[in-house]
């Protein structure tokens, strides 16, 4: 039987009966679905060989966004958050998404690139002229760093050179641009910067400094696009509604923020669950917003011809599936096995589906009963527990606190008590 993202009551199950599903659809092994299970599966001593000074692992919790059909492929999102209704909300957006023929995406080749700064220069004009004629020599010495990477297709590619106007003067910055390929990138492109360094000097007379990737990957970009048909989203008005909340983030940049963060909600969950360099993605997407001069929303939403509701985003997806985290954290490596991505392309394109979802469900939310209705009620369990209910009781004083539209601690221990106390 063919497998579906779409798991009615979802929502419903026990922890352990969500994660019978999940094992299934993914083909994980017994002791995979055990590890995931456990309250804490990163073994200290492997947290240890990852950072510094290791004291102990934190926990967040992982859940499972459901209903993805991106490009005619299911999928089951890990998604890795603190944050109450980021989950179900992808989830429901997805689930309206799906009406429409599900996400569309597409991407670019995985090139980063290397930054290697040049200073102290006579004529830095004439420096950028004797760099670019001596491209040959320069990828030639930044591939022989990387044999391995040029086996498989990547590696440096081309060269690009700016000046640029500083507080200290001009500055040539020459860029390497290297095709990654299913890594995220860094090491391979901090390794070549730093090859290339002193052959650049030699050439400029010049001094270099700074010779590292820069995070805003603007030849490494993302593109989902839906429709979501407007009787599934809500009719005419909420499609109209949307549309101008769109309106709103694209013209206005303190409204572009939270939009944008809104995005990110469902994005950074996957990334982070998945063991990829998630302030990266972040610091790259606010900077993608921005490289216009004017920080703006990196997604859109418009109304067709028909009356229906039509979504796209594009940013930079700096993201692998080797290197680093992914292969050494032992959930990363599962919940990228739930994913089922083959390609560093393909699990980017899947970022940017995540994200166009995350942020339709709070444009939606937003422009109807506002935010806090959906998020107040799932925040509420949260509330209770901090007003240390115990598991048995959190959901009834949740529902209770939801229902009053009185969410706060304080409460919640008034309902505790009286649920607590014994009558006489």
């Amino acid at each position: 039987m063919a497998k579906s993202s779409v798991i009615s009551g979802f929502y419903k199950l026990t922890p352990k009966e969500r994660l019978a599903i999940v094992k299934d659809f993914a083909g994980l092994t017994d002791d995979e679905a055990q590890l995931i299970g456990q309250t804490c599966a990163l073994p200290l001593d492997v947290a240890d060989h990852m950072v510094e000074n290791v004291i102990g692992t934190f926990p967040e919790p992982l859940g499972i966004g459901a209903n993805f059909l991106i490009n005619g492929i299911e999928y089951l999102i890990p998604m890795a958050t603190e944050e109450p209704s980021v989950i179900a909300a992808a989830s429901y957006a997805a689930k309206m998404v799906r009406e429409g023929g599900g996400f569309h995406t597409s991407s670019t080749a995985p090139v980063m690139i290397g930054q290697i700064q040049v200073v102290k220069l006579e004529n830095a004009q004439e420096a950028k002229d004797k760099v670019l004629a001596a491209k040959v020599d320069i990828l030639k010495k930044a591939n022989d760093q990387d044999p391995v990477l040029n086996k498989f297709g990547g590696g440096a590619k081309d060269l690009g050179a700016r000046v640029i106007e500083t507080t200290m003067g001009q500055m040539l910055i020459v860029e390497l641009y290297v095709d990654c390929r299913d890594a995220m990138g860094a090491n391979a492109v901090n390794t070549m910067a730093e090859a290339c360094a002193p052959l650049i000097e030699q050439i400029t007379n010049g001094q270099v400094y700074l010779r590292i990737l820069t995070n805003l990957a603007t030849k490494r970009l993302v593109r989902a696009t839906c429709t979501v048909p407007k009787d599934t989203v809500g009719g005419e008005a909420a499609v109209e509604g949307i549309a101008y909340a769109s309106a709103f983030a694209a013209a206005d940049p303190y409204r572009a923020a939270t939009h944008n963060k809104g995005a990110l909600n469902g994005i950074i969950a996957t990334v982070l669950a998945t063991g990829n360099d998630h302030r990266a993605i972040e610091a790259g997407a606010h900077a993608y917003a921005a490289i216009t001069g004017q920080y703006t929303s990196f997604s859109k939403w418009t109304k067709n011809a028909n009356g229906d509701l039509e979504g796209s985003i594009e940013l930079p997806m700096a993201v692998g599936l080797i290197g680093g985290a992914v292969r050494t954290h032992p959930i990363a490596k599962i919940c990228m096995k739930i994913l089922g991505v083959k390609s560093a392309n393909e699990f980017g394109e899947v970022l940017a589906a995540v994200g166009l979802a995350q942020n339709l469900a709070a444009l939606r939310a937003l422009s109807r009963e506002g935010i806090q209705r959906g998020h107040m009620s799932l925040h509420a369990r949260t509330v209770a527990i901090a007003a240390g209910a115990p598991t048995e009781l959190v959901d009834t004083i949740a529902e209770r606190m939801a229902k009053e539209k009185t969410v706060n601690v304080n409460r919640a221990k008034e309902i505790l008590e009286e649920l607590t106390t014994k009558k006489p």
